[in-house]
């Protein structure tokens, strides 16, 4: 009986941490980010990502704390991304994509071939 082909994909996640291993930026913050820059508003950021505003405001307010410097400013009655929060969401969408390209063509040379049919014997020793 012919083996049916299963498409695999490799996943990781990305996140920055300070020295005491605490969450300074990552896919979560990201969001909250790019919510509140569609969305002009700590309040319709929370709302959109089905949290609560004290969630959300923690997580910013956490994360200023660690760098050092402010990633939301208010403007008038609503909020805006500081130049450091835009900076640091392009550079995060940047190294993201190169770490999934990597991470892609590190798999297809160790891993795919091996999840095709193959058995535990044909895989390479580990490392």
């Amino acid at each position: 009986m012919p083996a049916e082909t299963i498409d695999y994909h490799i996943r990781s996640k990305l996140w920055i941490e300070d020295a005491e291993g605490n969450v300074v930026f990552g896919l979560g913050r990201y969001r909250i980010l790019d919510a509140i820059d569609r969305l002009g508003s700590l309040q319709a950021a929370a709302k959109d990502l089905r949290m609560s505003y004290r969630a959300v405001w923690c997580r910013i307010k956490a994360s200023e704390e660690r760098l050092g410097q402010s990633l939301v400013a208010r403007e008038g009655r609503g909020s805006c991304l500081t130049p450091l929060a835009v900076k640091l969401m392009k550079q995060y969408r940047r190294i993201q994509t190169l770490m999934e390209k990597e991470s892609d063509d590190i798999y297809d040379d160790l891993m795919s071939s091996h999840l095709t049919g193959g058995t535990e014997k044909d895989l390479p020793p580990a490392s």
